[in-house]
């Protein structure tokens, strides 16, 4: 008898799950080490990009870290950025720091079940979706939530964040 292949669960599903969240684990088709920027995985997940997410980490001078979760076609403004955490300025967080200050690496950073919690922004357009679909923390893979949920699951808030 033929076993079937055992659905790889990620922890944000698990975080998810035990939240009481319904979500939908998805995996997205790639090639050998190969990392889809956010437009072509909603492509390949058939979903529109409006409703696909990306989730960047970003500092502030003072060393703070902050999580902004914006549309995958768009770009974040880093001085709205700045104002909706209360701070001077943000920059981009290094690549090399992602892992050792989320536990996630690049392409596979998710909102949800980070090493530590941090201030967490969702861009206005989120308001926009019944459902939006971000990282399940692991490259290629991607998790379908209620907005709402997420945001109240992670403590967000809804700001204007992205490049007009």
């Amino acid at each position: 008898m033929a076993k079937h292949p055992k659905e790889e669960k990620t922890n944000v599903v698990r975080i998810l799950e035990a939240a009481g969240i319904p979500c939908t684990a998805y995996e997205v088709p790639l090639g050998k080490d190969q990392v889809p920027d956010g437009v072509t995985a909603a492509r390949l997940l058939g979903k529109p990009p409006e409703e696909v997410f990306k989730t960047l980490v970003a500092q502030g001078p003072k060393g703070e870290h902050f999580v902004f979760v914006i549309p995958v076609a768009e770009t974040l403004d880093l001085k709205k950025a700045a104002r909706a955490a209360g701070v001077k300025s943000v920059s981009m967080l290094p690549q090399k720091q992602l892992l050792p200050l989320t536990g996630y690496v690049h392409g596979g950073c998710s909102p949800v079940g980070m090493a530590r919690a941090f201030p967490t922004y969702f861009a206005e357009e989120v308001i926009l979706v019944d459902t939006m679909v971000c990282s399940a923390g692991k490259v290629g893979h991607q998790v379908e939530v209620s907005p709402d949920a997420l945001i109240a699951l992670v403590g967000g808030q809804i700001a204007d964040l992205t490049v007009s």
